[in-house]
């Protein structure tokens, strides 16, 4: 049987999805023992007891001037900020990208504004927000908005567009208006398409987010990865980093599960 064909099963994918990540921590585990065994003051590629007795301090010690669980206030900070700006973004590309799709006058008007939005680097825009917001949580999750929500609005939009016109004269036919059409035709269509947008933009809003904590921040997992880089904290940033890596793998896994229960019609090809 070709390639092409073959269907893998659940448990098969399982297994060999997890064999690189396996293939790779061990490798890691090779190349740092050799380290330490040159070196047993290297601190690039520390060892997972160092990586351990670093990450306990963070973990279950208050910080002696807060007070706090730095690791947890660290993430707390972090998924707030994220979920605001995937909240605005999200809620942006459902309102506006309905608007831009489904209604071509609207569309002729503001799709090149949001396009020219689009292609604009956002980290390029950082230090305008940050005159225009000051250094407070404002200018941190308009960053992550700006960086994310044009892209939402455009994929949903173009989805919008491209629906079947017999749908849309279909629903005019039995006397529904434009609204009608809006709200009934193209809404239910979309969500699983805004869905996915999210997915995509959870990367992005990642690296928004990280960059604008290290600059501009006094908590936050981006903020406490740069302040420890200038000492060479390895066995504090990989655990970080993996956390992250944690955070985004959970947060897709929901998305995904979530647009499969509530439109199991939008995946039915993938059965």
């Amino acid at each position: 049987m070709r390639w092409v064909n073959r269907r893998i099963r659940r448990g098969n994918s399982i297994l060999l999805g997890a064999a690189p990540i396996a293939l790779l921590v061990l490798l890691y585990l090779v190349v740092a023992a050799s380290r330490h065994a040159a070196n047993s003051n290297d601190k690039i590629l520390p060892l997972p007891g160092d990586m351990a007795s670093a990450m306990s301090a963070l973990l279950f010690q208050p910080d002696p001037l807060s007070g706090q669980l730095i690791f947890w206030a660290d993430t707390f900070a972090s998924l707030q900020r994220l979920g605001f700006g995937l909240g605005i973004s999200t809620l942006s590309a459902l309102l506006v990208g309905l608007l831009l799709g489904a209604l071509p006058p609207i569309r002729a008007t503001f799709g090149p504004l949001v396009t020219g939005i689009a292609v604009i680097p956002p980290i390029a825009l950082l230090p305008i927000l940050f005159i225009a917001f000051g250094l407070g949580e404002m200018a941190k999750v308009a960053l992550i908005v700006i960086g994310i929500a044009p892209f939402m609005i455009r994929d949903v939009a173009a989805h919008i567009a491209a629906l079947p016109r017999e749908q849309i004269i279909k629903a005019q036919t039995l006397g529904a208006s434009s609204w009608q059409v809006m709200v009934r035709v193209a809404l239910p269509q979309a969500m699983p398409r805004l869905i996915q947008a999210v997915r995509l933009s959870l990367g992005p809003a990642w690296v928004f987010l990280i960059s604008a904590e290290a600059i501009a921040s006094d908590v936050g997992l981006g903020y406490r990865i740069f302040l420890v880089r200038r000492y060479l904290s390895m066995d504090i940033i990989l655990p970080y980093v993996a956390w992250i890596a944690l955070l985004a793998i959970m947060m897709d896994v929901l998305l995904t599960w979530s647009s499969r229960r509530l439109f199991p019609w939008a995946h039915g090809a993938e059965h």
